[in-house]
């Protein structure tokens, strides 16, 4: 069993394979794009797929594959199968804006993805125009169609965001009323990476619930999972659910069980810190596997104790935030 320095298990592998996207949120990115890395800079196929078998051998039970957006990256199916074919990987999972995804859902399903998590932050495509910049509402909703096609269990992420989508709450909470769906609302987080200072919350856990119970006053408290981030309620008689993640009041962090590797190869131990150490350079720079699993341990045991912590010891570094692309968000 991994656990790190407040007695917390370490279960949980969010690796991003590239930091590219095919869209331009305006919360993740800047509308002009970022200035990607190189090809060199990126950690290889080969390289994440030493880290996660390392990673797995000490207690990592479930890897998400991230992005920018994973299925952007040339022949990610390979690496995806031969992810899914390494002993130990009891669940895998993605993290997919949708765009380029419904083609391979036959694939995934068939390598046993049993659960995408799908983002999609209005049901209205002049606003997913607005948000995202790019014309590609309809690809996404084929990959929600073909994903519940297959019967691949679907979580659909949605960011709160104050003026720009809070029209679309009810509505996504109207999806499960027929659809196997979970919609998960999201507290805006300050990684947009556009240099622009973060204005505060205006939209947190309470208000979103509380916007969903004005017209669903019979909503239901459904038992939340063991290292779960959402508080989950239901609709009587509806067939999906409805999750609230307190992204930025961090609410869940007592309990968080995942670590992040960006594309750089940096090992992220909390959402909110600096980067603890680069997994990638250790491994081209010859470091033996006993010794990468002690620095590993030593990382781990050196954990922020919760994203407040992270926070706060990141800005006294750096003082700025990074964009949500460059950190498999």
């Amino acid at each position: 069993m991994l656990l790190d320095n407040h007695g917390r298990k370490i279960t949980y592998l969010r690796l991003a394979v590239t930091d590219r996207c095919n869209l331009r949120c305006f919360y993740c990115m800047p509308e002009d794009g970022l200035q990607w890395l190189s090809r060199k800079e990126l950690m290889t196929y080969g390289e994440m797929l030493q880290i996660c078998s390392l990673l797995v051998k000490m207690g990592i039970e479930k890897i998400r594959i991230t992005g920018g957006e994973p299925f952007v990256r040339k022949d990610i199916m390979q690496f995806l199968t031969a992810l899914s074919q390494l002993n130990g990987v009891k669940e895998l999972t993605i993290t997919t804006n949708g765009v380029l995804t419904a083609p391979h859902v036959k694939e995934l399903k068939k390598i046993g993805v049993k659960s995408v998590n799908l983002s999609l932050d209005t049901l209205d495509a002049e606003r997913f125009f607005n948000i995202t910049k790019r014309d590609e509402f309809s690809n996404v909703m084929e990959s929600l169609g073909e994903l519940l096609k297959h019967n691949i269990e679907v979580k659909i992420n949605a960011v709160v965001m104050d003026g720009k989508n809070t029209q679309d709450i009810i509505p996504l909470v109207e999806l499960t009323k027929d659809m196997p769906v979970s919609v998960r609302f999201i507290e805006e987080m300050p990684f947009n990476g556009d240099g622009h200072v973060y204005g505060g919350l205006q939209w947190d856990y309470v208000r979103i619930l509380e916007e969903i119970s004005f017209k669903y006053p019979d909503i239901q408290k459904i038992p939340d999972g063991e290292f779960s981030t959402s508080y989950n309620y239901q609709v009587p008689g509806h067939k999906g659910t409805i999750g609230i993640i307190a992204a930025y009041s961090r609410t869940f962090c007592g309990t968080c069980n995942r670590i992040r590797i960006t594309p750089l190869g940096e090992l992220k131990t909390c959402l909110y810190d600096d980067g603890v150490l680069n997994i990638k350079d250790l491994i081209r720079q010859g470091v033996a596997k006993d010794n990468l699993n002690k620095i590993l341990l030593n990382a781990f045991n050196n954990r922020a104790k919760d994203g407040w912590e992270a926070e706060r010891l990141r800005v006294e570094n750096r003082g700025a935030h990074e964009s949500m692309a460059t950190i498999g968000g």
